[in-house]
């Protein structure tokens, strides 16, 4: 066996049967873009967001083992690198040209902040060098529920949910070949800004790196509280917290606070989450501190 390099992304020791059966996805495997669309809006629509392993004291494992042990074997979902590690594996199984890019979480805001979001460019290898490539954003939580093409203010909307692409500033003065781009999404008061990010090619290893960070740093907005999201073509479960809102693609939306005993069952209902027995009391005991 060769050395791994890092490089690429193991789509070789991906269970590819075991994920497809995850993601309820039976169609084609060609290649193409028809199948991008599918797979992304299959996967999207099956694995939820969250960071419930913090919650419980564990560490975020960005292994390819360990990510379909937790996101295909299991009942459980991730975060952003959790996703797109596994779902850069698959793609690149498939035949896919995937490079992997990391962004800024804007949502509206003017204030630079750290990269701490991981997308993928993705190219079938059919596609000529003229056509745009598409974007995949299947770990934000929140959609697109298909990938998005590097189509500079193109809008579209999907089930009701609009998002867009668009040119954003050069990153810096000093490399003026690397193309900033935002993605922008339809809120309750219209577009948002939800992150920026550079065509600049990230690896394993920087996932290594940003999930340390987000993973473990008291500033990190995912260390201080439990957050799932479950994205579907009618509504978005979001829970906060322990604040339980569900939106759907008008913008109308419904919240209710939650009392900590009643997370593991909201989670099982509402996000396909099971947690494991010894699991539960651990992230009661975790809420009731809120």
């Amino acid at each position: 066996m060769s050395e791994d390099l890092g490089y690429g992304w193991q789509g070789e020791l991906l269970d590819l049967p075991a994920y497809l059966k995850r993601v309820g996805y039976g169609g084609d495997l060609a290649p193409t873009a028809g199948t991008l669309r599918a797979l992304h809006r299959a996967h999207v629509t099956s694995i939820p967001f969250e960071n419930l392993e913090i919650m419980l004291g564990r560490p975020i494992v960005l292994s390819l083992d360990a990510v379909q042990a937790k996101l295909v074997q299991r009942p459980r979902g991730g975060y952003c690198f959790e996703h797109n590690r596994l779902f850069a594996a698959a793609l690149e199984r498939i035949g896919f040209e995937v490079t992997a890019l990391t962004g800024r979480v804007t949502l509206g805001s003017a204030q630079l902040r750290p990269k701490t979001h991981a997308l993928l460019h993705v190219r079938p290898p059919d596609l000529p060098r003229d056509e745009p490539a598409w974007l995949c954003d299947v770990g934000f939580g929140s959609g697109p529920l298909e990938p998005l093409r590097f189509v500079d203010g193109e809008e579209v909307v999907q089930d009701g949910w609009g998002f867009r692409l668009q040119r954003g500033r050069t990153v810096t003065t000093w490399s003026p070949g690397t193309a900033g781009w935002e993605m922008h999404q339809t809120m309750e008061d219209g577009w948002v800004q939800r992150h920026t990010f550079a065509l600049d090619e990230a690896f394993r290893v920087d996932f290594e790196v940003l999930n340390y960070y987000v993973s473990t740093n008291p500033r990190s907005p995912f260390t201080t509280r439990p957050f799932t999201q479950k994205f579907s073509p009618d509504a978005l479960h979001l829970l906060d917290g322990t604040t339980l809102t569900v939106t759907r693609p008008d913008g109308s939306s419904d919240s209710r606070v939650l009392a900590p005993e009643e997370l593991p069952e909201t989670l099982a209902r509402d996000f396909g989450i099971v947690l494991e027995d010894e699991d539960i009391p651990r992230l009661v005991a975790f809420t009731q501190k809120l």
